[in-house]
């Protein structure tokens, strides 16, 4: 009975309840937009700083990593240091630095990457081979360099370092053989990048110390012990600093303060509408059928029988609109994360809006709690509206 007087009170005003569907759907899409935004780049960003399985980043003192183009000074004594370390599973020096090659009559400015094959953790292959240990003579490519520069898997091609600004000449010219493509990690959107050896990188590069490196990844045994081991390094190594994945991501969380709190104030916004909309025709329906409610309450339907009808209609309503606003909001989502990943200097991987299944949940149930809540003072009137008073004024 309660499901049929629902389902034909929705029924008879239907152009009323398509937009009150509406309003839920579009309140519950900006609702999930900012459940994930509120967490979604927190979650990319740990997710790309732990693709590859190292938990700390070692960087110049004073400097996140990449945060500058400060380089830690002779890197080797720290790069043996470190993997003596009994709990250190792996250590991948990093450093990086603009190489140059000429495509045409033009100087095409690249991206250089250089890393340890052995202990890298900036690049994935994804097409012919990687670089060997103490490949001299190999270069790894970016689909994005390839598509500009026409080279392929095979290819001998000239890389420029130490560029002139003045003269535009080149301090240092090597001829390398190109071994596969590579996606790295860290790269912006269509970012043009090349990758060699680590030491052929502090050749290439317009380092004034040879032995120097821009960042060094380690990889810990056990991930219970990363604090511990970060912290032994730190204590040990006071000319650089030391951060864990974890202490990295509680930074970034400090920068994005403002998302989380434009995500609250939205999301309460959407909530409060959600609940208007569903209150008011709520309230409306119950005041054109006060009639039929009384003519069922005087037949013995029992009061709380009337306020779990008037609830169910506005859990129809919000479960419809909930329904809507799911796909509304992986649709607006999808676009806008599009949108806002291509702000330049970005790296790819991060997004802004990483929907999750679990919060996806929580938000649409957010939605039907605010929904019942709302149908809650309808429901009440409707129960305790006068049976006999109600009748003599629907008979007048």
């Amino acid at each position: 009975m309660r499901l049929a007087w629902s389902l034909r009170s929705l029924v008879r005003h239907p152009v009323r309840t398509a937009l009150v569907i509406a309003g839920i759907a579009v309140a519950a899409a900006l609702l999930l937009d900012m459940v994930m935004l509120a967490g979604g780049m927190e979650r990319s960003f740990s997710r790309m700083l732990v693709a590859r399985g190292f938990q700390i980043r070692v960087s110049p003192k004073g400097t996140l990593p990449f945060d500058t183009e400060a380089t830690i000074p002779d890197i080797t004594p720290l790069v043996l240091a470190l993997r003596a370390d009994p709990d250190v599973a792996r250590v991948g020096p990093i450093v990086a630095a603009s190489l140059h090659t000429r495509v045409g009559d033009s100087l095409l400015t690249l991206m250089g990457w250089g890393a340890d094959p052995v202990g890298q953790g900036i690049y994935e292959i994804e097409s012919g081979t990687d670089l060997a240990p103490g490949d001299t003579t190999g270069l790894l490519t970016s689909a994005a360099t390839a598509a500009r520069t026409g080279w392929r898997v095979g290819d001998t091609v000239l890389v420029l370092g130490r560029l002139d600004p003045q003269s535009a000449r080149a301090g240092v010219e090597r001829r390398l053989v190109v071994r596969g493509l590579a996606r790295w990690i860290y790269d912006a959107r269509d970012q043009r990048s090349v990758g060699v050896d680590f030491r052929v990188m502090q050749r290439l590069g317009p380092f004034p110390d040879r032995d120097v490196a821009s960042m060094l990844m380690v990889q810990v045994e056990d991930d219970s012990l990363v604090e511990a081991v970060a912290q032994r390094v730190r204590s040990a190594h006071r000319s650089v600093e030391v951060n864990s994945v974890a202490a990295l991501v509680k930074q970034f969380r400090g920068r994005l303060v403002y998302f989380e709190q434009l995500s609250i104030i939205l999301a309460t916004i959407s909530l409060v509408v959600a609940a208007l909309l569903i209150g008011t025709v709520l309230a409306i329906t119950v005041n054109e059928r006060l009639g039929e409610l009384a003519v069922l309450r005087a037949i013995g339907v029992s009061r709380g029988a009337i306020v779990r009808t008037v609830m169910l209609e506005g859990a129809l309503l919000t479960a419809l609109g909930s329904t809507l606003g799911i796909a509304l909001g992986l649709g607006t989502a999808r676009y806008l994360d599009a949108i806002l990943k291509s702000f330049p200097g970005l790296p790819a991987v991060i997004s802004f809006f990483v929907p999750e299944a679990g919060g996806l949940a929580g938000g649409a149930l957010t939605v039907l709690a605010s929904g019942l809540l709302a149908g809650s003072y309808p429901a009440w009137l409707a129960a305790r509206a006068p049976i006999a008073g109600t009748l003599r004024s629907e008979a007048e």
